[in-house]
Protein backbone atom coordinates (compact mmCIF):
# COMPACT_ATOMS: atom_id res chain seq x y z
CA UNK A 1 0.00 0.00 0.00
CA UNK A 2 1.36 3.40 -0.89
CA UNK A 3 1.93 6.28 1.50
CA UNK A 4 2.50 3.92 4.42
CA UNK A 5 4.66 4.93 7.31
CA UNK A 6 5.22 2.37 10.02
CA UNK A 7 5.12 4.99 12.78
CA UNK A 8 1.62 4.06 13.98
CA UNK A 9 1.72 0.40 13.08
CA UNK A 10 1.09 -2.32 15.63
CA UNK A 11 3.75 -4.92 16.38
CA UNK A 12 3.54 -8.23 18.21
CA UNK A 13 4.66 -6.41 21.38
CA UNK A 14 1.46 -4.30 21.27
CA UNK A 15 -0.83 -7.32 21.31
CA UNK A 16 -2.17 -9.39 24.19
CA UNK A 17 -1.38 -13.10 24.15
CA UNK A 18 -4.42 -15.37 23.72
CA UNK A 19 -4.34 -16.05 27.45
CA UNK A 20 -4.12 -12.36 28.37
CA UNK A 21 -6.85 -11.50 25.89
CA UNK A 22 -9.17 -14.14 27.31
CA UNK A 23 -9.08 -12.38 30.69
CA UNK A 24 -9.19 -8.82 29.32
CA UNK A 25 -11.55 -9.26 26.39
CA UNK A 26 -14.76 -8.13 28.07
CA UNK A 27 -13.29 -4.86 29.34
CA UNK A 28 -11.28 -4.25 26.15
CA UNK A 29 -14.34 -4.88 23.97
CA UNK A 30 -16.41 -2.42 26.02
CA UNK A 31 -13.63 0.18 25.69
CA UNK A 32 -13.43 -0.29 21.90
CA UNK A 33 -17.22 -0.17 21.40
CA UNK A 34 -17.37 3.10 23.35
CA UNK A 35 -14.40 4.46 21.34
CA UNK A 36 -16.10 3.49 18.05
CA UNK A 37 -19.31 5.41 18.78
CA UNK A 38 -17.94 8.78 17.68
CA UNK A 39 -16.05 7.14 14.78
CA UNK A 40 -19.08 5.39 13.27
CA UNK A 41 -21.05 7.56 10.85
CA UNK A 42 -24.29 6.60 9.11
CA UNK A 43 -24.45 8.17 5.67
CA UNK A 44 -28.01 7.88 4.44
CA UNK A 45 -30.05 4.76 5.19
CA UNK A 46 -27.70 2.11 3.78
CA UNK A 47 -24.08 3.21 4.18
CA UNK A 48 -22.02 3.16 7.38
CA UNK A 49 -18.40 4.32 7.65
CA UNK A 50 -16.32 3.20 10.61
CA UNK A 51 -13.19 5.33 10.82
CA UNK A 52 -10.37 3.05 11.91
CA UNK A 53 -7.43 3.82 14.16
CA UNK A 54 -4.84 1.96 16.18
CA UNK A 55 -7.34 0.83 18.83
CA UNK A 56 -10.06 -0.38 16.44
CA UNK A 57 -7.45 -2.24 14.39
CA UNK A 58 -5.91 -3.84 17.47
CA UNK A 59 -9.37 -5.08 18.42
CA UNK A 60 -9.89 -6.62 14.96
CA UNK A 61 -6.51 -8.36 15.12
CA UNK A 62 -7.10 -9.65 18.66
CA UNK A 63 -10.49 -11.03 17.63
CA UNK A 64 -9.04 -12.74 14.54
CA UNK A 65 -6.23 -14.30 16.58
CA UNK A 66 -8.77 -15.47 19.15
CA UNK A 67 -11.19 -16.96 16.60
CA UNK A 68 -8.43 -18.69 14.66
CA UNK A 69 -6.46 -19.67 17.81
CA UNK A 70 -3.29 -18.15 16.35
CA UNK A 71 -0.35 -17.96 18.75
CA UNK A 72 2.67 -18.64 16.51
CA UNK A 73 4.79 -15.66 15.48
CA UNK A 74 4.32 -16.20 11.74
CA UNK A 75 0.53 -16.27 11.98
CA UNK A 76 0.49 -13.16 14.14
CA UNK A 77 2.73 -11.33 11.66
CA UNK A 78 0.32 -12.29 8.85
CA UNK A 79 -2.59 -10.68 10.72
CA UNK A 80 -0.52 -7.57 11.47
CA UNK A 81 0.40 -7.27 7.78
CA UNK A 82 -3.26 -7.59 6.77
CA UNK A 83 -4.66 -5.07 9.25
CA UNK A 84 -1.89 -2.49 9.80
CA UNK A 85 -2.67 -0.71 6.50
CA UNK A 86 -6.05 0.30 8.03
CA UNK A 87 -4.31 2.53 10.59
CA UNK A 88 -4.11 6.22 9.52
CA UNK A 89 -0.61 7.47 8.68
CA UNK A 90 -0.88 11.00 10.11
CA UNK A 91 -2.02 12.68 6.88
CA UNK A 92 -5.16 10.68 6.15
CA UNK A 93 -8.33 9.14 7.53
CA UNK A 94 -9.08 5.49 6.87
CA UNK A 95 -12.49 3.87 7.05
CA UNK A 96 -14.29 0.61 6.58
CA UNK A 97 -17.42 1.30 4.51
CA UNK A 98 -20.39 -1.04 4.84
CA UNK A 99 -23.31 -1.14 2.39
CA UNK A 100 -26.19 -2.46 4.45
CA UNK A 101 -29.40 -3.96 3.11
CA UNK A 102 -31.43 -6.37 5.20
CA UNK A 103 -33.02 -8.36 2.36
CA UNK A 104 -30.89 -10.39 -0.02
CA UNK A 105 -32.75 -9.49 -3.23
CA UNK A 106 -32.77 -5.79 -2.34
CA UNK A 107 -29.05 -5.94 -1.53
CA UNK A 108 -28.19 -7.67 -4.83
CA UNK A 109 -30.22 -5.13 -6.81
CA UNK A 110 -28.73 -2.11 -5.05
CA UNK A 111 -25.12 -3.33 -5.18
CA UNK A 112 -25.54 -3.75 -8.94
CA UNK A 113 -27.13 -0.29 -9.26
CA UNK A 114 -24.41 1.39 -7.18
CA UNK A 115 -21.40 -0.06 -8.99
CA UNK A 116 -18.35 2.18 -8.43
CA UNK A 117 -20.04 4.23 -5.69
CA UNK A 118 -17.04 3.69 -3.38
CA UNK A 119 -15.01 6.08 -5.56
CA UNK A 120 -17.57 8.89 -5.09
CA UNK A 121 -17.41 9.18 -1.29
CA UNK A 122 -15.74 12.31 0.07
CA UNK A 123 -14.83 14.21 3.23
CA UNK A 124 -15.13 17.97 2.81
CA UNK A 125 -13.22 20.39 5.03
CA UNK A 126 -15.09 23.71 5.23
CA UNK A 127 -13.22 26.29 3.17
CA UNK A 128 -10.57 23.80 2.05
CA UNK A 129 -12.26 21.52 -0.46
CA UNK A 130 -12.86 17.80 -0.59
CA UNK A 131 -10.81 14.66 -0.23
CA UNK A 132 -12.23 11.94 -2.47
CA UNK A 133 -11.96 8.35 -1.25
CA UNK A 134 -9.20 6.11 -2.57
CA UNK A 135 -10.92 2.73 -2.39
CA UNK A 136 -9.78 -0.85 -1.96
CA UNK A 137 -6.06 -0.49 -2.56
CA UNK A 138 -5.33 -3.99 -1.28
CA UNK A 139 -7.65 -5.79 -3.70
CA UNK A 140 -10.56 -5.09 -6.04
CA UNK A 141 -13.78 -5.75 -4.18
CA UNK A 142 -16.07 -4.77 -7.03
CA UNK A 143 -16.43 -6.06 -10.57
CA UNK A 144 -18.12 -4.84 -13.75
CA UNK A 145 -21.50 -6.05 -12.48
CA UNK A 146 -21.70 -4.82 -8.89
CA UNK A 147 -20.05 -3.01 -6.02
CA UNK A 148 -19.04 -4.89 -2.88
CA UNK A 149 -20.88 -4.69 0.45
CA UNK A 150 -17.56 -3.84 2.18
CA UNK A 151 -14.88 -1.35 1.14
CA UNK A 152 -11.71 0.04 2.68
CA UNK A 153 -11.29 3.76 2.05
CA UNK A 154 -8.42 6.22 2.44
CA UNK A 155 -8.95 10.00 2.47
CA UNK A 156 -5.75 12.02 1.96
CA UNK A 157 -5.44 15.60 3.22
CA UNK A 158 -2.95 18.37 2.53
CA UNK A 159 -1.27 20.46 5.25
CA UNK A 160 -3.84 23.28 5.07
CA UNK A 161 -6.74 20.83 5.37
CA UNK A 162 -5.11 19.06 8.31
CA UNK A 163 -4.50 22.36 10.09
CA UNK A 164 -8.15 23.30 9.53
CA UNK A 165 -9.38 19.95 10.85
CA UNK A 166 -7.19 20.30 13.95
CA UNK A 167 -8.60 23.80 14.46
CA UNK A 168 -12.16 22.51 14.43
CA UNK A 169 -13.27 23.25 10.85
CA UNK A 170 -16.68 21.85 9.93
CA UNK A 171 -16.49 18.47 8.20
CA UNK A 172 -19.00 16.95 5.81
CA UNK A 173 -19.12 13.32 4.73
CA UNK A 174 -20.94 12.74 1.49
CA UNK A 175 -21.42 10.85 -1.76
CA UNK A 176 -20.99 12.89 -4.94
CA UNK A 177 -23.34 10.75 -7.02
CA UNK A 178 -27.04 11.16 -7.69
CA UNK A 179 -27.57 7.38 -7.34
CA UNK A 180 -26.93 7.77 -3.60
CA UNK A 181 -26.86 11.49 -3.01
CA UNK A 182 -26.48 11.68 0.74
CA UNK A 183 -24.35 14.06 2.80
CA UNK A 184 -23.84 14.37 6.54
CA UNK A 185 -22.46 17.21 8.63
CA UNK A 186 -20.11 15.44 11.03
CA UNK A 187 -20.82 16.37 14.65
CA UNK A 188 -18.22 18.42 16.51
CA UNK A 189 -17.58 15.47 18.86
CA UNK A 190 -16.95 13.07 15.97
CA UNK A 191 -14.82 15.63 14.11
CA UNK A 192 -12.71 16.08 17.25
CA UNK A 193 -12.25 12.30 17.52
CA UNK A 194 -11.15 12.10 13.87
CA UNK A 195 -8.79 15.08 14.28
CA UNK A 196 -6.72 12.92 16.65
CA UNK A 197 -5.79 10.72 13.67
CA UNK A 198 -3.51 13.52 12.47
CA UNK A 199 -1.22 13.12 15.49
Amino acid sequence: MSHTTTMNHLTRDDLYSLEQYATRRKAFRAQVLEHKKLRTLHLGPHMTLIFEDRLTVQYQIQEMLRIERVFEAEGIEDELAAYNPLIPDGHNLKATCLMEYAEREHRARELARLRGIEHRIYVEVAGHGRSLAIADEDLDRSDEHKTSAVHFLRFEFNAAQIEAIRSGAALTLGVDDERYGHALRITAASAAALAKDFG
